[in-house]
Order: structure tokens, then sequence, then C-alpha cells
């Protein structure tokens, strides 16, 4: 169990654009058609402003654009935003400055644009490493071309991750442990790996519904996800969350940020934020966004307030992502309230019993096992 961490403050971009939808994906994201560069950029930075004055004196100790495919972002739109934060905010020595990116060659091509502008973290959309299961996931670059992606960003940025997808129609054990052999052998200091789901509103949903393909069963995904526990821990980038996996220092400082509960602001169409106790929710539409910033200096669409029981709640869910889980001390700090005080007793014994969470003496975590059924865990700690 770590000792006490400061969560970090973060700044997460988000461009809303793809050249497609992919069937899969249930992100605030659509087709790129015709975009203005530069009306864009002003609302980025007219918004960042606007965040800056609600959170003054800070410390920023990470920036992540996301999406969308922030790949397609003009490189002078990247790198005017991340100087208008440099002028807002305070740069911790150690700043983490990462982009989405696809590997297809036409974005490939911008990687050492992307890098002049300032980032220093690629995170590149691999998803597969094998073209027939890329063309069902409906992306548009082969394994050839990610492949070629990953040694160009190797030798361009610091760090780089890159995303897979498991638990596919008809994939088996042999078949995944093939594929990811062949991406740890690619890997930097941090893969992200996640199970295929299926989510209400994708293009997949129908399908599923039809029958046109089937998800492996509960126990194939189980022996999928032990596979690549093995397989990852041998290979030096063990799990730190439930579907991260980096070698010692290679976490995404932004991401835990979020999982140990600190503040970000987010700004863009459906950017998601953190901020003094409230919760904000940027405009999902583009041209609601757009029009909204340049009205009053930003797009928000929703403002909650977080009393500290929500507050605290959030915590135990973010938290226990974790394989270090959750610092009793820390929790206390940020929640106002004891960990003890928020956990569900009743629930607490039976998943202690069950062997899917372990207390100690500062603190609670989630055992390998209960990693398999996160949420039922989660659910029964929060009662």
């Amino acid at each position: 169990m770590p000792g006490l961490k400061p969560p970090g403050f973060g700044l997460y971009v988000h461009w809303p654009f793809c050249l497609s939808k992919c069937p899969y994906c249930d992100f605030n994201s659509r087709p790129m058609g015709m975009v203005d560069h530069r009306r864009w950029q002003a609302a980025y930075l007219a918004e960042l402003a606007w965040f800056a004055g609600r959170a003054a004196g800070r410390t920023l100790t990470s920036i992540y654009f996301g999406g969308g495919t922030p790949s397609l972002m003009d490189p002078a739109t990247v790198a005017a935003v991340i100087a208008a934060a440099a002028g807002h905010w305070t740069f911790a020595p150690d700043i983490e400055i990462t982009l989405e990116a696809n590997p297809s060659t036409a974005e490939s091509g911008r990687f050492r644009d992307f890098c002049a502008a300032g980032i220093d973290r690629l995170s590149i959309g691999v998803q597969a490493l094998d073209d027939q299961a890329l063309a069902f996931l409906g992306r548009r670059h082969s394994a050839a071309e990610a492949v070629a992606a990953l040694e160009l960003a190797a030798g361009i940025f610091p760090r780089f991750s890159f995303d897979l997808i498991a638990a596919r129609p008809g994939q088996t054990a042999a078949a995944w442990a093939a594929e990811l052999s062949r991406a740890l052998a690619l890997a930097g200091d941090h893969l992200s790996i996640y199970q295929l789901t299926v989510e209400d509103g994708t293009a997949f949903a129908p399908a599923l519904a039809r029958g046109d393909f089937a998800l492996p069963d509960d126990d194939s995904a189980a022996r999928l996800y032990d596979l690549t526990q093995e397989l990852c821990g041998r290979a030096g980038l063990p799990a730190y969350e439930v579907s991260n996996h980096a070698r010692p220092g290679g976490e995404s400082r932004h991401n835990l940020t979020y999982w140990r509960g600190g503040d970000y602001a987010g700004i863009g169409p459906g950017a998601h934020g953190r901020l003094n106790c409230q919760a904000l929710a940027q405009q999902r539409r583009p041209d609601l966004w757009l029009d909204a910033v340049e009205a009053d200096g930003h797009g928000t669409g929703e403002c909650e307030n977080l009393d500290s029981r929500t507050r605290a709640e959030e915590l135990v869910m973010m938290g226990l992502r974790l394989r270090d889980g959750i610092d009793a001390a820390s929790f206390a700090a940020a929640a106002g309230l004891t960990l003890w005080e928020v956990v569900d007793a009743a629930g607490l014994a039976r998943m202690t019993e069950a062997g899917f969470v372990v207390r100690r003496p500062d603190g609670l975590a989630v055992t390998p096992a209960g990693m398999l059924m996160l949420n039922g865990v989660t659910g029964a700690l929060l009662g």
C-alpha cells in the first residue's frame, strides 16, 4: 500500500472528431468534416482561460489531448494550448503531456510535428495486431501500419503507450498469447488492454442483438484476462490498474490523477472535469460548444456541487481500480470522511471472506480475483 501521494492537477483537452466512427466506440466523437482550425484554436484558448480563472495558483502535472482522434488536430493548435497552459499555471518539472493518435500512415507522418509542439508522450490506438480483427473493429489501419507507427514513435517520443482490445469474438488463448507477445516486444513503458464490451448506442449493439457475432463467455474472458496478467508481468509491465500495465515509473500520471481523486479541468465538447468539489461537463455537440464559448467564454453544460458523501464514493470507485488500492490517510484528507465510514461493513466482510478484497491497517485493495468482478465488488462495498 502506498504512502501519501499527491494526486496532481491535470488538464484534459477533448477533440471530438475522427475520420470514421468505430462500431465499439461510445465516446463523444463523430466523423470529421470541414473544420475551421483557427476558430477551434481560439475557442480552446478562451475556455482554458475561463478554467484558469477558477483554478489560479495551481501546479499542472499533466495535459492530455483525447478524443476522438487528436492527431487530426492542427499541431499549431496543440502548441498554442500548451503555451497558454504554461502561462496560466506553473508546470511541474516532470509534467506529462500526452496526445492520442491513430497509427495510419497519414497520421504517423505528423508525429514529429506533435513532438515539436510539446507532446512528450504518445498514446496510440492500435487495438489489434491482426488485420481480420482490425477490420471487424472498424479500424482504418493495418497491422503493418501499426507496427511501423510504434517503431516511429519509439524513435521520436520519450514515452509512448498503445491500446489493445482483448476478448474479441472467437479469440483463443493461443491466438491472444501470440498477439500479446508480439505487442510486448514492441511496447515502451506502458500498455493498455481493454476487454471488448458492447455499449448501448454503438453500432455493435444491434449487431450483437441480431446474433451477427458473439462475445466470449465469462470463463473464456477470465482465462484471457489471467493470461494477460501472466504475460505482461513476465515482460516487466505488471498491471497497476485493472486495464493498464506499466514498467516502474511508466504509469500514466494523468490517469493516476483521476484514479487518486485529484482535480482536473476539462475543455472541449463533452469534456468532464472535477474542480473545487464541483463536477463539470461541457456541451457535447461541437457546434453548440463553439457557440457557447464564443458567446460566454466557456461551454459548460452541467455543473454539480459534490457533497462529501458523493465525493467519498467517487474516491472509492476510482481508487479500487488501482493495484495498490486506497490509502486510508490520503482518502480521509481528500474526502473529509474516513474510508471505514464510507465502506459498507457487511459488504466488506463478504468481499474479504470471498477473497476479493484485502483490508490492511493503512487501507484497502482489491485482489487479482476481485479485479475480474470489479463492478460487483465496488457495488458491495458501497452498499
